[in-house]
């Protein structure tokens, strides 16, 4: 396996493309993006479980409910969400999208991302389809200004490709996504779109792309929030030419692998690009009795305000991580947890089997003023592990928050 370029129009069949049409009033901004396969896909999706739901998500579902799509629309500026005529909107852009290229409208994946409750205005999307499928490409920038469409508060770009082998076939595997604040584990927390060339079943994908997420993107959190449009697409189009994968074999294996490559890049982008976030934080969590109990420590203590607030002053105040464990509900012995501090500058040991040890003040703040950082913990009770990111909590992120609408 190997890291190349391309986003997602690394894989074979796959152009992108993304402008500006007005849905966002900040010309400079793009703000509808496009992923087209030249050939139906086998596409799967995962959607939030906030019980409010964008519009688009519920239009998506019932798209890809034979297991086919072949585009992906995305305006960014405007959620679609908690607005009377919100499904016939959604509707509305599968079809105008289908009078543009050669798509049938239920095989569009939909989706919409910012301010919730505004009316989504289709004039503009509209005017705008034609200019946006003359721009479809396939190249490196192509998947660029399509990453660039579905941002809001992201300030970095987020896109990764890889190419593997499955079945003496080379294939590509490719996503973008956006996510900044209103992150929290609950499925799916931001809009991530992917793209492979691998022939996989429906079934398979999705099964796939269920299966990776417990370990990923239900691993992220920013600020608590679960919102109300996330969701994880993929489009697999079968292009690479392999035999297509239709069961749990070595074939799937490899394309499980692929998968987390893109998946794992993705979340640690998301979550060091959290609003106002300063810093990347990733807790790594070993020595549990069960899987679920070191999840469940992971993302408490990555949730936790005041140890992101911490994080955020470099201060080694580990008393802030046993506290988030205590209440986590996890089945714990607290006697037994070892927790450290790991950076680019080093590591250090700040408490053993539950209790304070002496460490160099000095020390820890310089592993903890780096922009990467992994709290380290080990609950000496078994063999299971778990990983959760996350981000510092700044004073940047209220100001961002405190007029977002507006």
């Amino acid at each position: 396996m190997e890291i190349t370029s391309g986003g997602v129009c690394a894989a074979k069949g796959f152009s992108a493309s993304g402008i500006h049409c007005g849905v966002r009033k900040n010309k400079t901004k793009r703000d509808l993006a496009l992923i087209y396969s030249e050939v139906p896909a086998s596409a799967a999706a995962v959607y939030t479980k906030n019980l409010v739901k964008g519009a688009p998500l519920t239009v998506t579902k019932k798209h890809i409910t034979d297991g086919v799509a072949q585009a992906v629309l995305c305006n960014s500026g405007n959620a679609n969400t908690c607005n009377a005529d919100g499904i016939e909107v959604a509707e509305k852009m599968c079809e105008l999208l289908s009078e543009n290229i050669a798509v049938k409208p239920s095989d569009v994946i939909v989706a919409s991302t910012g301010v919730i409750g505004q009316r989504l205005d289709i004039t503009p999307i509209a005017v705008g389809l034609p200019l946006l499928v003359s721009e479809l490409g396939s190249s490196e920038e192509s998947s660029v200004r399509a990453a660039e469409g579905i941002m809001t508060t992201d300030t970095v770009l987020k896109e990764i490709a890889v190419k593997f082998t499955v079945g003496g076939k080379e294939c590509h595997i490719g996503g973008i996504a956006k996510g900044s604040g209103m992150i929290h584990p609950n499925m799916a927390t931001m809009l991530v779109f992917i793209t492979t060339d691998a022939a996989i079943s429906p079934k398979m994908l999705k099964k796939a792309l269920s299966a990776d997420i417990q370990n990923t993107f239900n691993m992220v959190s920013v600020d608590g929030d679960t919102s109300t449009n996330d969701m994880v697409a993929i489009l697999a189009n079968g292009m690479a030419g392999n035999a297509t994968i239709s069961k749990e074999d070595e074939d799937f294996a490899e394309f499980m692998k692929a998968l987390n490559t893109i998946t794992v890049y993705l979340c640690r982008k998301i979550a060091g690009d959290g609003e106002g976030a300063t810093k990347l934080l990733e807790c790594s969590v070993t020595g549990a009795k069960e899987e679920e109990i070191a999840k469940t420590v992971a993302k408490s203590v990555i949730c936790s305000s005041l140890f992101k607030a911490a994080m955020f002053g470099a201060d080694a105040n580990w008393g802030r991580v046993l506290c988030a464990i205590g209440y986590s509900g996890a089945d714990v012995d607290v006697d037994r947890i070892d927790v450290s501090f790991e950076s680019r500058a080093g590591r250090i040991d700040v408490c053993k089997n539950g209790a304070g040890i002496d460490f160099s003040e000095e020390t820890a703040k310089e592993v903890l003023s780096e922009k990467e950082i992994n709290v380290i913990i080990d609950l000496n009770s078994g063999d299971a592990a778990a990983t959760a990111w996350g981000c510092d909590l700044t004073y940047d992120y209220v100001k961002i928050n405190g007029d977002y609408r507006t």
